[in-house]
Protein backbone atom coordinates (compact mmCIF):
# COMPACT_ATOMS: atom_id res chain seq x y z
CA UNK A 1 0.00 0.00 0.00
CA UNK A 2 1.24 3.50 -0.85
CA UNK A 3 1.86 6.31 1.64
CA UNK A 4 -1.12 8.23 0.30
CA UNK A 5 -3.50 5.33 0.93
CA UNK A 6 -2.10 4.59 4.39
CA UNK A 7 -2.44 8.26 5.37
CA UNK A 8 -6.09 8.26 4.25
CA UNK A 9 -6.72 5.08 6.23
CA UNK A 10 -5.26 6.57 9.42
CA UNK A 11 -7.15 9.85 9.01
CA UNK A 12 -10.39 7.93 8.55
CA UNK A 13 -9.96 6.42 12.02
CA UNK A 14 -9.47 9.76 13.80
CA UNK A 15 -12.47 11.51 15.36
CA UNK A 16 -13.09 15.19 14.67
CA UNK A 17 -10.84 17.38 16.80
CA UNK A 18 -7.93 14.92 16.92
CA UNK A 19 -4.74 16.22 15.28
CA UNK A 20 -2.43 13.88 13.41
CA UNK A 21 1.31 14.40 13.76
CA UNK A 22 2.84 12.38 10.90
CA UNK A 23 6.13 11.15 12.36
CA UNK A 24 8.57 11.56 9.50
CA UNK A 25 11.86 10.97 11.32
CA UNK A 26 14.26 8.71 9.40
CA UNK A 27 12.11 9.04 6.26
CA UNK A 28 13.21 10.99 3.17
CA UNK A 29 11.89 14.33 1.98
CA UNK A 30 10.06 12.66 -0.92
CA UNK A 31 7.91 10.66 1.50
CA UNK A 32 6.99 13.81 3.41
CA UNK A 33 6.03 15.54 0.15
CA UNK A 34 3.73 12.64 -0.75
CA UNK A 35 1.84 13.11 2.53
CA UNK A 36 1.97 16.89 2.11
CA UNK A 37 0.27 16.67 -1.30
CA UNK A 38 -2.59 14.82 0.42
CA UNK A 39 -3.09 17.83 2.70
CA UNK A 40 -1.03 16.73 5.73
CA UNK A 41 0.74 19.73 7.27
CA UNK A 42 1.98 18.59 10.69
CA UNK A 43 5.11 16.43 10.82
CA UNK A 44 7.18 15.16 13.75
CA UNK A 45 10.96 14.94 13.91
CA UNK A 46 13.30 14.00 16.76
CA UNK A 47 16.79 14.95 15.56
CA UNK A 48 17.78 18.55 15.10
CA UNK A 49 20.18 18.05 12.17
CA UNK A 50 17.72 15.92 10.21
CA UNK A 51 14.91 18.37 10.92
CA UNK A 52 17.00 21.40 9.90
CA UNK A 53 17.93 19.72 6.63
CA UNK A 54 14.32 18.90 5.81
CA UNK A 55 12.93 22.25 6.94
CA UNK A 56 15.33 24.05 4.60
CA UNK A 57 14.04 22.32 1.46
CA UNK A 58 10.39 21.46 2.18
CA UNK A 59 7.34 23.78 1.94
CA UNK A 60 7.30 26.60 4.47
CA UNK A 61 3.71 26.03 5.60
CA UNK A 62 4.63 22.71 7.22
CA UNK A 63 4.18 22.85 11.00
CA UNK A 64 7.11 20.98 12.51
CA UNK A 65 6.80 19.31 15.91
CA UNK A 66 9.94 18.31 17.79
CA UNK A 67 8.93 15.04 19.42
CA UNK A 68 12.15 13.56 20.79
CA UNK A 69 14.44 14.36 23.69
CA UNK A 70 15.75 17.86 22.98
CA UNK A 71 19.20 18.84 24.20
CA UNK A 72 19.46 22.44 25.41
CA UNK A 73 22.37 23.17 23.05
CA UNK A 74 20.17 22.29 20.04
CA UNK A 75 17.28 24.63 20.88
CA UNK A 76 18.82 27.64 19.11
CA UNK A 77 18.81 25.83 15.77
CA UNK A 78 15.09 25.07 15.74
CA UNK A 79 13.77 28.11 17.63
CA UNK A 80 13.27 30.28 14.52
CA UNK A 81 10.70 27.96 12.94
CA UNK A 82 9.52 25.15 15.24
CA UNK A 83 5.74 25.01 15.69
CA UNK A 84 5.58 22.87 18.85
CA UNK A 85 8.17 21.29 21.13
CA UNK A 86 6.36 18.25 22.49
CA UNK A 87 8.76 16.85 25.03
CA UNK A 88 9.84 19.44 27.61
CA UNK A 89 11.19 17.37 30.49
CA UNK A 90 12.98 19.92 32.69
CA UNK A 91 12.89 23.51 33.88
CA UNK A 92 16.39 23.93 32.42
CA UNK A 93 15.09 23.09 28.93
CA UNK A 94 12.07 25.37 29.38
CA UNK A 95 14.38 28.25 30.30
CA UNK A 96 16.52 27.71 27.21
CA UNK A 97 13.51 27.55 24.89
CA UNK A 98 12.31 30.81 26.41
CA UNK A 99 15.73 32.42 25.92
CA UNK A 100 16.06 31.36 22.30
CA UNK A 101 12.44 32.22 21.48
CA UNK A 102 12.93 35.79 22.74
CA UNK A 103 16.03 36.11 20.55
CA UNK A 104 13.82 35.22 17.58
CA UNK A 105 11.00 37.50 18.77
CA UNK A 106 8.74 34.46 19.06
CA UNK A 107 6.61 32.67 21.62
CA UNK A 108 7.08 28.92 21.21
CA UNK A 109 4.33 26.48 22.15
CA UNK A 110 5.47 23.52 24.27
CA UNK A 111 4.08 20.45 25.98
CA UNK A 112 5.35 19.07 29.28
CA UNK A 113 6.38 15.43 28.96
CA UNK A 114 5.20 13.01 31.63
CA UNK A 115 7.05 9.84 32.58
CA UNK A 116 4.37 7.25 33.30
CA UNK A 117 5.83 4.25 31.49
CA UNK A 118 7.49 1.31 33.22
CA UNK A 119 10.77 1.67 31.26
CA UNK A 120 13.42 3.67 33.06
CA UNK A 121 14.94 4.69 29.72
CA UNK A 122 12.01 6.90 28.81
CA UNK A 123 12.47 10.57 29.66
CA UNK A 124 9.91 12.91 31.16
CA UNK A 125 8.70 14.38 34.43
CA UNK A 126 7.06 12.32 37.14
CA UNK A 127 3.70 13.71 38.23
CA UNK A 128 5.29 15.16 41.37
CA UNK A 129 8.12 16.74 39.35
CA UNK A 130 5.57 18.27 36.98
CA UNK A 131 3.56 19.68 39.89
CA UNK A 132 6.77 21.09 41.42
CA UNK A 133 7.73 22.78 38.14
CA UNK A 134 4.29 24.37 37.83
CA UNK A 135 4.10 25.29 41.53
CA UNK A 136 7.44 27.06 41.19
CA UNK A 137 5.73 29.57 38.92
CA UNK A 138 8.82 30.65 36.97
CA UNK A 139 7.08 29.62 33.74
CA UNK A 140 4.48 32.36 34.26
CA UNK A 141 7.16 35.01 33.70
CA UNK A 142 8.47 33.41 30.49
CA UNK A 143 7.28 35.48 27.57
CA UNK A 144 8.96 33.23 25.00
CA UNK A 145 7.12 30.00 25.83
CA UNK A 146 3.52 28.95 26.19
CA UNK A 147 2.68 25.65 27.89
CA UNK A 148 -0.18 24.23 25.82
CA UNK A 149 -0.65 20.79 27.30
CA UNK A 150 0.93 17.45 28.17
CA UNK A 151 2.47 14.55 26.28
CA UNK A 152 3.51 11.04 27.25
CA UNK A 153 4.67 7.75 25.78
CA UNK A 154 3.12 4.58 27.10
CA UNK A 155 5.18 1.50 27.93
CA UNK A 156 6.29 -0.62 25.00
CA UNK A 157 4.24 -3.68 25.88
CA UNK A 158 1.57 -5.99 24.51
CA UNK A 159 -0.40 -5.50 27.75
CA UNK A 160 -3.18 -3.22 26.54
CA UNK A 161 -4.57 -2.75 30.04
CA UNK A 162 -1.23 -1.40 31.23
CA UNK A 163 -1.17 1.04 28.30
CA UNK A 164 -4.73 2.06 29.13
CA UNK A 165 -3.86 2.62 32.80
CA UNK A 166 -0.89 4.84 31.90
CA UNK A 167 -2.88 6.89 29.40
CA UNK A 168 -5.80 7.23 31.80
CA UNK A 169 -3.35 8.53 34.43
CA UNK A 170 -2.16 11.12 31.90
CA UNK A 171 -5.73 12.15 31.11
CA UNK A 172 -6.64 12.48 34.80
CA UNK A 173 -3.48 14.47 35.47
CA UNK A 174 -4.25 16.77 32.53
CA UNK A 175 -7.60 17.57 34.16
CA UNK A 176 -5.86 18.31 37.47
CA UNK A 177 -3.27 20.60 35.85
CA UNK A 178 -5.90 22.35 33.74
CA UNK A 179 -8.07 23.12 36.79
CA UNK A 180 -5.18 24.11 39.02
CA UNK A 181 -2.93 26.17 36.76
CA UNK A 182 -4.64 26.85 33.42
CA UNK A 183 -8.36 27.13 34.19
CA UNK A 184 -8.71 30.35 32.16
CA UNK A 185 -6.21 29.44 29.42
CA UNK A 186 -8.04 28.20 26.33
CA UNK A 187 -4.69 27.36 24.72
CA UNK A 188 -3.92 24.70 27.35
CA UNK A 189 -5.78 21.95 25.49
CA UNK A 190 -3.27 19.50 23.98
CA UNK A 191 -3.23 15.88 25.12
CA UNK A 192 -0.55 14.15 23.08
CA UNK A 193 -0.44 10.40 23.57
CA UNK A 194 -0.79 7.51 21.17
CA UNK A 195 1.46 6.17 18.42
CA UNK A 196 1.07 3.66 15.59
CA UNK A 197 0.63 0.63 17.87
CA UNK A 198 -1.52 2.14 20.61
CA UNK A 199 -3.33 5.20 19.29
CA UNK A 200 -6.74 3.51 19.29
CA UNK A 201 -6.40 3.11 23.07
CA UNK A 202 -5.16 6.71 23.32
CA UNK A 203 -8.31 7.97 21.60
CA UNK A 204 -10.37 6.23 24.29
CA UNK A 205 -8.20 7.99 26.91
CA UNK A 206 -8.96 11.56 25.79
CA UNK A 207 -5.94 12.05 23.52
CA UNK A 208 -6.47 14.78 20.92
CA UNK A 209 -3.03 14.56 19.29
CA UNK A 210 -1.55 11.31 18.01
CA UNK A 211 1.97 10.77 16.69
CA UNK A 212 1.86 8.18 13.92
CA UNK A 213 4.82 7.17 11.76
CA UNK A 214 5.07 3.49 10.85
CA UNK A 215 1.39 3.15 9.95
CA UNK A 216 1.84 5.94 7.36
CA UNK A 217 5.44 5.75 6.16
CA UNK A 218 6.27 2.11 6.83
CA UNK A 219 9.35 0.95 8.71
CA UNK A 220 12.22 3.39 9.23
CA UNK A 221 14.70 3.88 6.43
Amino acid sequence: MEIEERLKEVLATLPEGVELVAVSKFHPEEDILRAYRQGQRVFGESREQELSRKQAVLPKDIRWHFIGHLQTNKVKYIAPYISLIEAVDSLKLLREINRQALKCDRRIDVLLELHLASEETKSGLTLDECRALLDGGEWKEMEGVRICGLMMMASLTDDKEQIRREMTSAADFFDEVKARYFADAEYFNRRSWGMSDDYEIALQCKSNMVRIGTKIFGTRQ
